[in-house]
């Protein structure tokens, strides 16, 4: 079922509501383009394609591939590098091939901040009194429907390191394990295991199983300190995990954010291990996007998140699905998207 009128003037007053309050701490907003000449290279995302085609018939050599963004993060990074885009917000429409059940649909709407100076804490910080601020203005109040009791989203949010949220809710720490070790973890807990999975699959099915429907139930929490295979385009701590967060409430995934790499040797490398990933599950390997790799050197140290805006008004509102904050839901529009997953 599609979004109703109310339901569309519950995501103005959002929209409203965190612009205001992003403007209101120093952020500008910043457009970039949707249709980009090389797309992100993470494994498990498949973006869609378009053609430029220009107007000479005889330019053929001018004809260009291009994908419809996955994310703005790439040249929301390359702001940040140029004088004046210190703090900087974008609420973009972006794309992802496949990705529709009850909370994805192909098209959808994330809310991009990055600051500089700035790292993962200070994003967090800044994140909470937004949700407050976004919550108050359409409930009156900071809180959300929850599934028994209201989601208190006063801040502080909860913060709780990977390492602590699977010992409470998988009963075991996987940081020590390797591979088969996981597996097997994994199996003595009820999750069913395909053979051969690497140990970031394992990690991820885990967390999708046993972890993320117990987080965020009664306030939301901040997930932190992956693993830093876990974190492409992170910075890494001291220990050796990566200085990254994920927002859950309800049991719901709503943003993912980190200290941002800004060494563009480091962030080559990740990017290539990232290309052979993609190889390895038969997926296309894109270029490099040397304009963001160049512009690495030169961005000061930051914080930076992707909130799900869909997902947030989602919490608020008390939807249970993607589609019914949505006007136009590709359920609905072409009805073969509600088998994708």
């Amino acid at each position: 079922m599609p979004a109703t009128a109310q339901m569309a003037r519950a995501r103005s007053r959002l929209a409203r509501a965190l612009r205001d309050g992003l403007e209101a701490r120093g952020y500008l907003e910043a457009e970039t383009p949707i249709a980009v000449p090389f797309a992100g290279q993470e494994p498990h995302l498949r973006p869609f394609e378009t053609i430029f085609t220009p107007d000479l018939p005889s330019d053929v050599e001018g004809a260009r591939r291009l994908h419809l963004h996955t994310s703005p993060e790439y040249a929301m990074k390359r702001l940040l590098a140029r004088e004046g885009f210190s703090r900087c917000y974008q609420l973009a429409r972006v794309f992802r091939d496949g990705e529709a059940s009850a909370t994805h649909n192909p098209e959808f709407t994330l809310l991009e901040l990055y600051a500089a100076p700035g790292d993962a804490t200070a994003i967090m910080a800044d994140l909470e009194q937004l949700i407050a601020e976004g919550a108050r203005a359409l409930n009156g109040r900071a809180q959300a429907p929850g599934r028994r009791r209201p989601i208190d989203l006063e801040p502080p949010f909860e913060r709780l390191t990977c390492r602590e949220a699977f010992s409470r809710h998988a009963g075991f720490d996987p940081l020590p394990l390797d591979a088969e070790a996981l597996a097997q973890a994994a199996r003595t807990t009820g999750v069913r295991t395909s053979p051969g999975a690497s140990w970031d699959d394992l990690f991820t099915q885990l967390l999708i199983d046993k972890v993320e429907p117990s987080l965020g139930i009664e306030k939301p929490t901040y997930l932190t300190d992956y693993p830093a295979s876990q974190a492409a385009l992170a910075r890494i701590k001291p220990g050796g995990v990566a200085d990254r967060f994920e927002l859950y409430a309800g049991g719901l995934e709503l943003a993912n954010g980190f200290s941002e790499l800004n060494d563009s040797s480091e962030q080559r490398k990740r990017l290539e291990a990232e290309q052979r990933q993609r190889a390895a599950l038969g997926r296309e390997v894109f270029p490099l996007d040397e304009k963001f790799l160049a512009a690495l050197d030169r961005m000061p140290d930051a914080g930076g998140v992707a909130v799900g805006f869909d997902r947030l008004l989602m919490l608020l509102s008390g939807a249970r699905t993607i589609a019914e904050v949505l006007l136009f839901p590709a359920a609905e529009e072409y009805p073969a998207a509600r088998r994708a997953k």
